[in-house]
């Protein structure tokens, strides 16, 4: 096996650092490898991690097999226990060289099989960065990694490492080169984006980082930032989605929840009137915008009736696309101590937010019909309008093309052109 084989569970940063790890595992010359870039987010994530690595184990027996990742970072005697793991490297030591040198078949010496340090002393973002990575229409760059808060549910920032920023000159540097290689859209990404400069000189916040993307790279059509905490949106950034055309009128918010005290216990930073309000606010400011939203459903101490105000939340925000996770205790949170939820309860409830979901994506498809959209064409007849949602094409437009065309009808997810 000349090309080493790459499994990556979880989120989009950690697939934008597949692609990083392909690049220096190809310049190392590593080859008869299996990499398993892990996720951590819950107890069921960390289940499958170990599943996908049995079942690669059986498919590549004479396979070096790699395990990195959050779940590699938080957990790494679980999986150095495992028969079939020959290395384990923590989620700062898989974007050094270095590491892909030493396990690559001409290097001299011995390499331990665990070698993941303390994330919490990582004071500077992985300099590696990838061009290109997404579809042939759109790319992803990293601006910034880590978390400084500590949510109760959360084991991310012990994965990850406190809030670390990118420089906004590297940033934009990035993206010239982005729009020079064609690309149409460049999404933002980071652990938890609109903490972005916190860590830099002067601190500068997320806003200020779109309106100087925009301003250095005018020949850039569409840029669109994930998932966001809608508590931290800074002025600019307000401004900017009043102002700026070219920021996409789709915004991921981190909500999680829709009941004060649940939200309290959680330790989020933001009550509920605190997200009908930005919700407001930013579709008053763009009257096209979309929201999605992670929700969580059962979280300990969760009652019917605190669970019906994350069910209101959906439509008092009229959210459209939904992640709805189902709690499950992760060891080694607060929240883990805390008095569960019966199973069947937090079944049922994350069916009943998905089904609320569905009917706001309803909602949402038929009200574009008979309006044109601008849509970036993924392949010859998938694109995606500005607010992010599909759209399939009775007649194919090239590939990483923004076309215009007017939405003549729905299905259960999509909309058609």
């Amino acid at each position: 096996m000349d090309t080493p084989v790459f499994s990556t569970l979880g989120c989009r940063l950690n697939a934008y650092e597949t692609e990083a790890m392909k690049e220096l595992a190809a310049e190392a010359g590593l080859r008869n490898a299996v990499i398993v870039n892990t996720c951590a987010v819950t107890a069921e994530a960390v289940r499958k991690a170990r599943q996908d690595i049995r079942r690669l184990r059986r498919a590549h027996p004479d396979a070096r097999l790699i395990v990195t990742g959050c779940a590699a970072q938080t957990e790494p005697e679980t999986f150095s226990r495992m028969a079939e793991v020959d290395a384990v490297i923590g989620n700062t030591e898989k974007m050094h060289p270095e590491t892909w040198h030493a396990l690559a078949p001409d290097f001299i010496g011995e390499t331990e099989k665990v070698q993941v340090d303390d994330i919490m002393s990582v004071t500077e973002t992985a300099g590696h960065l990838i061009d290109g990575f997404g579809t042939r229409s759109r790319a992803y760059v990293q601006v910034q990694n880590g978390c400084d808060h500590r949510c109760t549910f959360c084991i991310i920032p012990y994965g990850r490492g406190n809030s670390r920023s990118v420089p906004a000159g590297v940033v934009v540097e990035q993206i010239k080169r982005l729009v020079d290689k064609g690309f149409k859209e460049v999404v933002l990404t980071g652990v938890d984006l609109t903490s972005w400069g916190d860590d830099l000189p002067a601190q500068p916040r997320l806003g200020d980082l779109i309106m100087r993307i925009l301003r250095h790279a005018p020949d850039l059509p569409r840029l669109r930032i994930s998932s966001i905490d809608s508590i931290e949106a800074d002025d600019n950034l307000m401004l900017a989605i009043a102002t700026e055309p070219r920021l996409m009128p789709h915004l991921h918010l981190s909500l999680q929840h829709g009941d004060n005290l649940i939200l309290k216990r959680m330790k989020r930073r933001h009550l509920r009137d605190d997200a009908i309000r930005f919700a407001e606010e930013a579709r008053n400011l763009r009257p096209d915008m979309t929201f999605g939203a992670d929700i969580i459903a059962g979280f300990p101490t969760e009652t019917e009736a605190m669970f019906k105000n994350s069910l209101a939340l959906v439509r008092e925000c009229d959210l459209t696309w939904l992640h709805v996770f189902p709690y499950s205790p992760r060891p080694g949170t607060p929240a883990a101590r805390m008095p569960a939820v019966a199973g069947a309860a937090i079944k049922d409830r994350a069916a009943q937010l998905r089904a609320a979901g569905a009917v706001q994506v309803q909602r949402h498809l038929a009200s574009q019909v008979g309006r044109t959209h601008a849509i970036l064409m993924e392949s010859p007849t998938l694109g995606r309008t500005e607010q992010f949602c599909p759209v399939n094409l009775r007649k194919p437009v090239a590939e990483g093309t923004i076309t215009y065309a007017m939405i003549s009808g729905q299905t259960d997810s999509a909309l058609i052109a």
